[in-house]
């Protein structure tokens, strides 16, 4: 759905750039931690778990040139590219972390990372992290990508959330907020905007709402497959 929003729509196709955006927000949240399955966890950490792919894959989406079609081979090289425009981060550039237990909760949430028995008491191995990575081409320089990941936090939720800069010339006192498109991949695929609108009424006062695009309810005779289902047809 990504490349049909941005290549399929010359209102969104248009503003892809960094004239336009602010910033790009990329967020994987679970709210488990590794229940037992620390020790296989720990070899990797959350960045080779899901940092480096799967959040990789949809940044590459976000930010890559149209390719000449929708031809796995053509989608792939307009990736690499882009990928390639990376450099390399450094320690300035990340947040790292290990969830501990809340000794006011119950079940697994009372338990940390370290508490898992299959887990060295003395790793480092992050269970979150969150990377500021820029992209050095004339589309995105200057525009921050940041991606962020992490086990036994307060939600369930994969999204893509573009900001967009300030209106300039602003006459609205400030209350203006900026605009936002938000891609929620889970749980309950949508599609939202936010923008700024005068709320009803005879005074002019103006509020942020929202065009929503929530598939269950668009979509509700439409069977909406899990994402390895998906993996598993593709292969």
């Amino acid at each position: 759905n990504l490349m049909t929003i941005r290549f399929g729509n010359k209102i969104l196709g248009s503003t892809w750039n960094r004239e336009n955006i602010a910033s790009v927000f990329i967020t994987f949240k679970e709210p488990f931690g590794t229940e037992g399955r620390g020790g296989y966890f720990d070899e990797f950490g959350i960045i080779r778990d899901v940092m480096q792919n799967h959040l990789l894959q949809i940044l590459s989406l976000v930010a890559m040139e149209k390719p000449v079609s929708c031809h796995p081979d053509d989608i792939r090289d307009e990736k690499v590219k882009v990928l390639k425009c990376i450099p390399a981060l450094t320690l300035d550039d990340m947040v790292l972390g290990q969830y501990v237990g809340n000794p006011e909760s119950s079940g697994e949430a009372t338990k940390g990372y370290l508490d898992d028995p299959t887990v060295d008491p003395n790793s480092t191995t992050p269970t979150y992290a969150l990377g500021v990575l820029k992209i050095n081409n004339e589309r995105w320089q200057g525009v921050p990508f940041i991606l962020r990941c992490g086990k036994a936090l307060n939600e369930r939720k994969a999204e893509v959330r573009i900001q967009y800069q300030d209106v300039p010339g602003d006459i609205f006192e400030g209350n203006s907020k900026r605009n936002e498109l938000v891609i929620r991949v889970q749980p309950g695929e949508a599609l939202y905007f936010k923008m700024m609108t005068k709320s009803p009424g005879i005074t002019f006062d103006i509020e942020e709402t929202e065009l929503d695009l929530t598939y269950e309810h668009r979509y509700s005779d439409s069977y909406l497959p899990d994402a390895y289902e998906r993996l598993i047809l593709d292969v």
